[in-house]
Order: structure tokens, then sequence, then C-alpha cells
């Protein structure tokens, strides 16, 4: 993209990260192709709009550039994609107030975004959350637009990117009240694929991991089931089960929030225990300390939880 189809704010940006990675303004200026003044002008111009005028860049050892600290978040920011970074936005990454932005897969935002907006809240850290599918979300961690991100496995393939298991998610059925399964399965506290044959389901959608798994739960158990609906996350789970009284294969979210009071829950006993796994991701080369914040703040509260989801029936 040449420097006359960029916003203002962009050029200055690009003059920032060409000073950064030369080390000297001849070297930004030579890679530009523009004057040294020009490239001092766009730092200035940056800085006033940016940071109130504080220093991004000064003279280190042998009279090369050195990133600020202020500037270290910006040039950290910069290298997602140019046209998402609108001027508040770098604002916002040059700003020495703690700041998080977070991603999160729809179902984990229902479980567990109340506590962590609480807990953010109270260290005085601003917090800007956005929603996505496994691919987004490791998009945006690899491009450096989310400091940390919680999804769910299997995850795409990615580089630049570094993860740690939360939580691992053992399977459960839910049922709707008064549906055939809540009233076949009674008191039980597991049950089998085979006992699900031609009960109404609710499966996820075939593009979906779980989706394919349960395909092959049933092929394995000899089965079939009543499809009644498809859904693509526990948003639209709960209201699927109670409209159409059916059933479904979910992970197990007890460890994390609760399921709601009027569904059944029982235990998926299979030859082979499979689990999903909750994640946390976030740009290789170490976490800010926001994203410490917040991933301290998770393990402690999955922990709490830990023991009683492993004594539950």
């Amino acid at each position: 993209m040449g420097l006359r189809k960029l916003q203002r704010h962009l050029t200055w940006l690009e003059s920032f990260v060409t000073a950064v990675e030369t080390g000297t303004l001849d070297g930004a200026a030579q890679h530009l192709g523009v004057a040294r003044s020009v490239v001092s002008e766009h730092l200035k111009a940056l800085e006033e709009s940016v940071t109130h005028g504080d220093a991004l860049l000064e003279r280190g050892p042998g009279k090369r550039l050195k990133l600020t600290p202020r500037g270290e978040r910006l040039y950290a920011a910069a290298q997602g994609p140019l046209h998402q970074l609108d001027l508040k936005r770098l604002q916002d990454f040059a700003s020495l107030e703690p700041n998080l932005r977070l991603g999160l897969n729809p179902t984990l935002s229902t479980a567990l975004l109340d506590g962590i907006t609480a807990e953010m809240a109270r260290r005085d850290i601003k917090l800007e959350t956005s929603f996505g599918g496994a691919f987004d979300l490791v998009r945006q961690v690899q491009t450096r637009q989310l400091d940390l991100a919680l999804g769910f496995t299997p995850l795409p393939p990615h580089r630049g990117v570094e993860s740690q298991v939360l939580a691992h998610l053992p399977f459960v059925v839910l049922a709707a009240p008064d549906s055939e399964a809540a009233k076949a399965f009674g008191t039980r506290l597991q049950v089998k694929v085979a006992d699900l044959a031609a009960l109404p389901f609710v499966d996820w959608l075939r593009d979906d991991p779980y989706g394919g798994a349960n395909s092959q739960r049933f092929t394995e158990a000899g089965i079939t089931v009543k499809e009644v609906a498809r859904v693509e996350s526990f948003l639209q789970l709960y209201p699927a089960l109670r409209a159409y009284g059916a059933c479904a294969i979910a992970p197990d979210l007890r460890p994390l929030a609760p399921f709601p009071a009027d569904l059944g829950i029982w235990k998926l006993k299979e030859p082979v225990a499979q689990f999903v796994e909750v994640v946390a991701l976030e740009p290789a080369g170490g976490a800010r300390a926001e994203a410490l914040a917040c991933l301290g703040f998770l393990k402690a509260h999955l922990a709490k939880f830990h023991q009683l989801s492993k004594n539950r029936p």
C-alpha cells in the first residue's frame, strides 16, 4: 500500500515502525524514500495525537533509537492489520493505563464474562471484549488484535500463538424437563450413547467438531436419533431443548458455571472417555500484565469449582 493511500495517522505509524526497525531516522527515511525531516515530522505528529506529546522513541546506546514504555505498547499493537488501527485505538494501545483486549467463545462468554468483568473492574483494568469462533480467535491473537482469547479445543493450526489449558470438561447428556429422555433416564447417574436411540435430539452444526463427534458416537453405537434441531453454541442449545422437548450431548460446563436449573443432567458413559479443553491463547513472546491478571483470576475461579465438579454425581 503506497503512502498516499494511507490515512494520515497510519502514515505517521508507518514512519514510527520503520524507525524502530531500522534503528535510526536516516535509515527510516532511506527505506521509505522520503527526507529525514519528513520522518521526524511524522513521529512528532504521532506523539502529539496518540500520547499528548510523550515520547515514543529515545536515544539508546550507539545513538540508535529505542522504544519508551509507551512506544513498546504501540509497536506491539502495530503488528496487526493497519486498516483496523484507527486513531482512538492507537491512543488506547499507547496508554500506560492498564487495559485488556479479550476475545471469547460465545459459550464461554456466558459462563465466565460476569466474573472476569467484575475482577477487571476491581483492578481498574479497562476491558474490551469481543466474541468469535476458534478460527477468528486464533487469527486475532496472531495479528495482536487481542491480548488474550478463551476458547474450546479443537483449535485450528496456528503460529505465533501460545496456549495453555485451563480446564478439561467431560461430556454429559442434557434434557428438557418432562422430555422423553428425562422420563426414561429418571434418577440414573449416567447414561450410554445407546440409551439415546430414537429420542428427540439437538445436535451441533455439522461443521462444528461436536457435531462430527456425535455422528461418530451414533455410528459406533449402531443407533440413530430423531434430530429435531442443530445449534452452534449453548446460547442456542437451551431454548432448542425446551422447545422440542429434546436431549443433547454437550461438554459439562459446571466447573465454569451452573446449567439452567430446569434441565436434567446425566454423565455420559463411553468406552473411552472424551474431553473438551478450555484454553487460553496469547501472542507468542509472553502475555501482558493485564492478561496475566485475568489468567490468574480464571485459574483461581476454576480451582474453586474443580473439587465440587469432581465429586458431583
